[in-house]
């Protein structure tokens, strides 16, 4: 690319993350509207921030003619596009804020997530759910809601299967409470299932996660 010997270069986001390639005149940025709609809610802010890296990787040399930007999309009247194509962060900003406030999402409210791992769905489902049982009889978990498990978005790894279970609370307060509650009782549970079939390979508890 520094030589000039590639006239196309073709990869992941990997592509955008600090590299100073010179003589770049075009950016495309193929197909990113999965994460306009993604379950996880911070998914539009790290969409708007690689697309802003990866629009810095054109223009660069002073000497070279005009860059663009092109994004495949099609939603062109999205919030996030028109933001985009103005540099406008702020607007953004602001647009994903009124969004969270009305969803109830943070900054306006708590996170925390309990991740399961095992050998079978069924196993990593089970503790889950019994998991969520046991935090909901404390009153601890009164200013908590707790949401029922759900696979990770990249569910099996290494012949591993992945679930989790979202805890939210308008109280970050009432949210550390309820899991310093919780937790003795999640190694307990985790102790009691010895059977193979229901056998946990490990679990973790995410406060405040980046991604869910």
């Amino acid at each position: 690319m520094h030589a000039g010997d590639v006239d196309v270069l073709v990869g992941t986001q990997m592509i955008a993350k600090g590299h100073d390639f010179r003589r770049i005149g075009l950016v495309a940025a193929v197909n990113p509207d999965t994460s306009l709609f993604s379950s996880d809610f911070r998914a539009p802010e790290r969409l708007f921030a690689l697309l802003m890296q990866a629009a810095g990787r054109a223009g660069r040399d002073a000497s070279a003619t005009p860059s663009d930007m092109w994004v495949q999309t099609w939603h062109p009247a999205h919030p996030l596009y028109a933001a985009l194509a103005r540099h406008d962060f702020a607007a953004f900003a602001s647009q994903q804020l009124q969004e969270r406030r009305s969803a109830g999402l943070p900054p306006y409210s708590y996170l925390a997530v309990l991740r399961a791992e095992a050998k079978t769905v069924e196993a990593a489902r089970a503790f889950l759910a019994a998991a969520a049982d046991t935090g909901r009889t404390l009153a601890e978990a009164e200013a908590v809601m707790i949401y029922a498990p759900v696979p990770l978005g990249v569910a099996r790894v290494a012949d591993v299967e992945r679930m989790q279970m979202l805890v939210e609370s308008a109280s970050r307060q009432a949210l550390q409470r309820m899991l310093q509650a919780w937790l003795p009782l999640l190694h307990a549970l985790r102790l009691e299932r010895k059977r193979p079939e229901q056998r946990l390979l490990r679990w973790a508890v995410d406060v405040d996660p980046s991604a869910i």
